[in-house]
């Protein structure tokens, strides 16, 4: 466990203020968790009687404010005893009309209760509708009363940042026919992932406890993996040790976290489908298509308010200077997999991890894309046809076609800059040489479209992939054009040329072209 007060240190004195706020994060960050630690310390400390409650019980009555909300309160009496002492939970809750039902429970317990009483309100973003409107209604309402009439501190705590009053009722910012809820929310906090640190520090507790070590490598590793997402930290350790069942007595290494981090992404759990499922959402695709295809953002506010949606369901991260990135690389590789199956025919019909190895264990980056642009010239017409993200299947495609050829044995990275105009793959193998000793391949690709009556990227693409190479110290690298164009030169049987960049960089260039047919009902569409 990583502690609550450290995830969230501000909560304490929002409390002590006797504040009303909002706490949101993604799904699975261990927020639920986190609220609950914090509620019991608070109660232990002996200045609060603070519980965790859930709503959520609520959703399934929609706009029945009087059904949700006696659900509601049912599941907090249960709740509540399971949390506090007995002499500080909640009366039987007083009956009154629907729309007061739910301020009129809080107001009794807190003027039963002897402590100022904290709540931290879980799921409150499942409610929906009138609802939703009536809850957030009456907390307003209560909120002057505090601390001896009506809780003296309230946490509005959900997936989304439900000041956004626009978004949460439905919309309408006048729905509610009164003042906004939200002007009484002095700070919104979210929970964020989990730093290098603290990964370090929860591993470190579970080598304390069975002793089995995870070397420095392999921790660095998983942070780079999952950057610090709680879920995907925990799924990859318990991957290891309950699944694989890596011995206590070894060291667990780099290479088997990328075992496992094969293995979780194959298996796709919930958390990951509930990522994928996600991609068929209006919104979601709005943010995504400029993200995945290395296109310029739109400016407008629509997308601004789809940018919040969307990072707040933790897809993406806006850290740095050049924009929004999917929020980590096992999210990538899931997002570009489920993308790529819209125009892979089948698994099957991909290489394997043995197909292009080298008499001296390297990796034949060239053997790879001479093979896919052949693949490419039979299967690419299955590419658009109005399918979402089709500006982008050709990046995902040639994702899916060097992670399938390097699986087991190495990894592909997806690099997003949409700021940049960028959508860049570093491929990482990892080989034996004919001297018995173990070393590092690295590659890097930049991805590009020449789409009908654009120029082309070429130039463009050769800048970028300079400054990815700099950036890497690397002396060579791939340009992968994915040609479009109805009028452009048929594939060659040798599709590959290779140049010398201005800063003497050695540049091979793969110029992929769909089958003439095929390019003309795309210039025609």
């Amino acid at each position: 466990m990583i502690a609550a007060s450290a995830r969230l240190p501000e909560v304490p004195g929002l409390v002590a203020r006797e504040d009303y706020f909002v706490v949101h994060a993604p799904r699975q960050t261990g927020k639920t968790t986190t609220l609950r630690a914090i509620a019991a310390e608070l109660t232990a400390s002996g200045k609060y009687a603070a519980v965790k409650l859930s709503l959520q019980s609520g959703a399934a009555f929609g706009d029945d404010i009087g059904g949700a909300t006696r659900a509601i309160l049912a599941k907090a009496s249960r709740e509540a005893r399971l949390s506090l002492p007995v002499e500080l939970c909640p009366p039987a809750w007083p009956e009154g009309p629907d729309g007061d039902l739910f301020g009129g429970a809080l107001a009794a317990w807190a003027e039963s209760c002897p402590r100022p009483l904290a709540l931290f309100l879980d799921e409150i973003d499942s409610l929906t509708g009138a609802t939703l409107v009536a809850v957030l209604s009456q907390i307003r309402e209560g909120f002057e009363d505090r601390p001896g009439a009506f809780p003296a501190s309230i946490a509005l705590c959900g997936l989304r940042d439900v000041r956004d009053y626009k978004i949460v009722t439905g919309g309408n910012p006048e729905r509610s026919g009164g003042p906004s809820p939200f002007n009484i929310i002095v700070e919104s906090l979210r929970l964020g992932d989990f730093t290098l640190g603290e990964v370090w520090e929860l591993y470190g507790q579970h080598t304390a406890e069975t002793g089995r070590v995870f070397t420095d490598e392999a921790i660095e590793h998983v942070y780079a993996l999952t950057g610090g997402q709680p879920w995907l930290v925990n799924a990859l350790a318990a991957e290891i040790v309950a699944r694989m069942k890596v011995p206590a007595t070894e060291p667990v290494t780099i290479e088997q976290v990328d075992t496992a981090r094969e293995r979780v992404i194959q298996a796709r759990p919930s958390h990951l489908d509930s990522l994928v499922r996600r991609l068929r959402e209006p919104e979601v695709q709005r943010v995504l298509l400029p993200v995945l295809a290395g296109a310029e953002q739109p400016a407008d506010l629509e997308y601004s308010d789809d940018l919040s949606f969307v990072r707040d369901l933790g897809l993406i991260t806006e850290e740095g200077t050049e924009g929004p990135r999917i929020a980590n690389p096992i999210y990538a590789e899931v997002i570009s997999r489920a993308l790529a199956e819209q125009v892979v025919p089948s698994p099957a019909a991909l290489p394997t991890a043995r197909d292009f190895v080298l008499p001296n264990g390297r990796f034949d980056v060239p053997g790879a894309l001479t093979s896919l642009a052949a693949f490419w010239r039979t299967h690419g017409k299955m590419l658009g046809d109005g399918r979402p993200y089709e500006e982008a299947l050709p990046h995902a495609f040639l994702f899916a076609w060097l992670d399938r050829a390097v699986n087991g044995d190495g990894d592909v990275v997806r690099e997003y800059a949409t700021g940049g105009g960028r959508a860049d793959l570093y491929l990482r193998w990892r080989y034996t040489t004919r001297e018995g000793t173990r070393a590092e391949q690295r590659e890097v690709f930049e991805v590009k479209t020449h789409r009908p009556g654009k120029a082309n990227p070429l130039k463009d693409a050769i800048l970028q992939l300079e400054d990815y190479l700099n950036h890497l110290g690397l002396s060579s690298g791939y340009i992968v054009i994915f040609d479009q164009r109805s009028q452009s030169t048929p594939a060659a049987d040798e599709p590959l040329t290779t140049q010398t960049s201005p800063s003497g960089h050695s540049i091979t260039i793969a110029r992929l072209a769909l089958p003439l047919g095929r390019r003309q009902t795309l210039a025609s569409s």
